[in-house]
């Protein structure tokens, strides 16, 4: 179990992990990288960004394949593509995990009072989810090679309403887990996910631990003066945070990780804390932001990473490290 980052398929980030002691990285956004499917000869692209990172004792943890909705009729052929070719790289270069979004079916009603649009339930659709990534499923399997779907609600105020990931809520991954004949289906796991629908982190890994196959390692805060005085559904309820500027108890999830066999890496994800972030660039839609900038200027994604990693690497088997 290392501890590293997630990043785009870039040298500089490579060099400030290895000069940051980082042992890990998750290749992120695989699908408009040199190796995507709009590349016919991906080889090149893959071995130069694969061995930088071997050369700098960063294991690839995992590839981010795509994170949009795969089970969108406008998008189903370029996902299907994006993951195709990453479990092809995933395999040449000894990747065990291929991770994205697994989507969603949104088809609408009216509800018969308001007359306004509702998504049908998600449950109606899983015969569908299923039937688009079990083929996906096999062609990995065939190769070695693992699916984690990441469990983003992709939905206002972090809640899994009218979003586009059918995966949001944990009785979903039990259907899947149930209805598909696919054991290297799992999850890319991420705490801040369920603590901003109150659901308990360490509780979760003891139910769901031999299906996680990888960890996305953030960590979210719940405002309770907001959420008593605004309900749950108001910006700044609910914000996603950096390790050990939340409120995970990270001792614990990394036993129970361990305890569950898990056998990757923790990845921190970064670029969602509404402090410590680089400032000069937009935020992120999930940040609700003060109107007086007061922290114009400021440069801080470094320190938030570097925090993280001192947070997570205190409960880090050394032994484990390798």
């Amino acid at each position: 179990m290392r501890i590293g980052f997630l990043t785009p398929a870039e040298l500089a980030p490579l060099d400030w992990a290895q000069q940051n002691g980082f042992g890990s990285i998750a290749w992120n956004r695989f699908d408009s990288s040199g190796a995507g499917p709009h590349v016919q000869d991906w080889l090149p692209f893959a071995e130069t960004f694969t061995n930088a990172a071997g050369a700098r004792n960063l294991r690839i943890s995992a590839i981010g394949a795509l994170y949009k909705n795969p089970l969108d009729p406008a998008q189903s052929d370029f996902a299907r593509s994006v993951f195709h070719r990453a479990i092809e790289v995933a395999a040449r270069f000894g990747i065990k995990t291929v991770s994205g979004f697994p989507g969603a079916v949104i088809e609408l009603e009216t509800h018969p009072k308001g007359g306004n649009p509702v998504y049908k339930p998600f449950e109606n659709f899983l015969p569908r989810l299923i039937e688009f990534w079990q083929p996906i499923a096999q062609r990995a399997a065939d190769q070695g090679v693992r699916i984690a779907f990441e469990h983003c609600p992709m939905a206002p105020y972090h809640l899994p309403i009218m979003g586009f990931n059918m995966l949001a809520q944990p009785a979903m991954w039990e259907r899947l887990f149930s209805d598909s004949r696919s054991s290297n289906l799992g999850i890319e796991w991420d705490a801040s996910h369920l603590i901003c629908q109150f659901i308990d982190p360490v509780s979760n890994i003891h139910k769901f631990g031999s299906r996680i196959f990888h960890v996305h390692a953030k960590d979210a805060f719940i405002n309770r003066s907001l959420l008593e005085t605004y309900g749950i559904c108001h910006p700044g309820v609910a914000e996603h945070r950096f390790p050990g500027l939340g409120q995970s108890n990270w001792a614990e999830i990394i036993h129970a990780l361990l305890r569950a066999g898990y056998d990757s890496d923790l990845n921190i994800e970064g670029w969602h804390d509404p402090v410590f972030r680089d400032h000069e660039t937009a935020p992120p839609i999930d940040i609700a932001l003060s109107g007086t900038h007061r922290q114009a200027g400021q440069k801080l994604e470094a320190d938030g990473l570097l925090i993280a990693k001192r947070t997570l690497e205190a409960f880090v088997p050394k032994s484990l490290e390798q």
